[in-house]
């Protein structure tokens, strides 16, 4: 389980940092657009809400563009969010699969592989010592 954690941390730090900032770079970018291309946006809050909800195609509908402007702005940002939340998912389906965290459990294998070999070697020298013993006559 720590390992998991660890490899996902290391993988988030890689290449997560930027797809969060290129999220909120999309956000921030949008939400001004918002503002500025359609006049039922009253504030950058607003227009940064109505970004969000299309980039994450939530859609709630308090919030709609109502300009031919901003409703061509709002695939845009439907487009870009749809491509960026999906390398975010992306990132992080990818830091469960990590090869170097599959390292560990190959170096597991190959230890067991080893204590195997001598226990089986063990046990043929007891099957060895057990039939020289059934062999030899009663005292």
């Amino acid at each position: 389980m720590f390992q998991l954690v660890r490899s996902l941390r290391r993988h988030i730090r890689r290449s997560g940092v930027y797809i969060v900032l290129l999220c909120v770079l999309i956000l921030i970018v949008g939400g001004a657009g918002f503002w500025l291309l359609d006049p039922r946006i009253s504030s950058l809050g607003d227009g940064l809400w109505l970004a969000f909800t299309t980039a994450a195609t939530v859609g709630y509908g308090d919030l709609v563009p109502s300009t031919p402007a901003s409703r061509l702005f709002a695939v845009l940002v439907f487009a870009l969010g749809l491509a960026v939340l999906s390398l975010l998912t992306a990132t992080l389906s990818a830091a469960f699969m990590d090869p170097e965290g599959d390292r560990a459990p190959q170096c597991c294998n190959e230890d067991l592989m080893r204590e195997i070999q001598a226990l089986r070697q063990e046990v043929a020298a007891l099957r060895e010592q057990q039939a020289q013993a059934s062999n030899t006559p009663p005292v």
